[in-house]
């Protein structure tokens, strides 16, 4: 499988121990997980995210709206996505590899952990497999830069749900990381707090994209649509009431 991967030493990146994780996890899909688990409980103490969501569209579906996500108006501190690698291999698997860029806005607490001038951009892996024939499709991310401060590594599964075929099943894990002395702890716990708040994010991101796939106007999109114009309705009829009650100046015609 290591041949699927021929270009990516070209990029350097094939020294990257979440690299020969992904390789390895090729040769079945059970071992992907377990990978990542052994690498990080060897290295030091995580926090680890686990959540399963059913998605209520087919996976043909998910899968076209996994590639057309970005960009979204949920996913903003997404900058830049660009595919690295990509090849059907011969057991007709997509794997593809992309380089994304993303920003994110750190507390003010988290500042004194970042040197004057350097970069506030995240740069992140994710690595792919789509299975058209289990109907799955698996991901794997890690970031670049960053990883003294916080170490974010993810694996998603999204696979073809065999009791509701119209659903598709995701299962999200993480394991977040930290080796800033006397601090780990809370940097983890404000990386796990913004994992969750991305992931809310990301969903409704996906849903955007599967929305515009589909032709249909978003129930988000309708739901705020709505929520506003009552806003504006009550803003406006407060105005009113407002300009009603107050004193009125006599009129003056010279």
């Amino acid at each position: 499988m290591s041949s699927d991967f021929r270009t990516v030493s070209d990029f350097g990146w094939s020294q990257h121990p979440s690299f020969h994780r992904f390789v390895q996890s090729q040769q079945g899909t059970s071992g992907f997980g377990i990978q990542a688990v052994l690498h990080i409980s060897e290295r030091r103490m995580v926090k680890y995210f686990c959540n399963n969501i059913d998605i209520r569209s087919t996976w043909d579906h998910v899968v076209s709206a996994f590639w057309q996500r970005y960009p979204n108006p949920f996913s903003t501190h997404v900058l830049t996505e660009d595919v690295v690698y990509r090849e059907v291999t011969a057991d007709h698997h997509l794997v593809s590899r992309r380089l994304l860029t993303k920003t994110n806005r750190l507390p003010r607490w988290a500042e004194r952990f970042f040197p004057t001038g350097m970069s506030r951009s995240v740069y992140i892996i994710e690595d792919s497999v789509v299975d058209p024939v289990n109907r799955s499709l698996t991901t794997y991310t890690w970031n670049l830069n960053h990883t003294t401060l916080m170490s974010v590594e993810e694996r998603c599964v999204f696979q073809d749900s065999a009791e509701q075929p119209a659903n598709t099943q995701l299962k999200r894990e993480a394991w977040i990381s930290s080796s800033v002395y006397g601090f780990s702890r809370p940097i983890q716990e404000f990386g796990l707090a913004r994992l969750k708040s991305n992931q809310v994010k990301a969903m409704k991101g996906l849903e955007y994209a599967l929305s515009n796939l589909q032709g249909e106007t978003p129930q988000w999109l309708l739901r705020y649509t709505v929520k506003d114009a009552s806003g504006k309705a009550k803003e406006a009829a407060k105005n009113l009431a407002s300009a009603a009650a107050a004193p009125q100046k006599p009129q003056q015609y010279i």
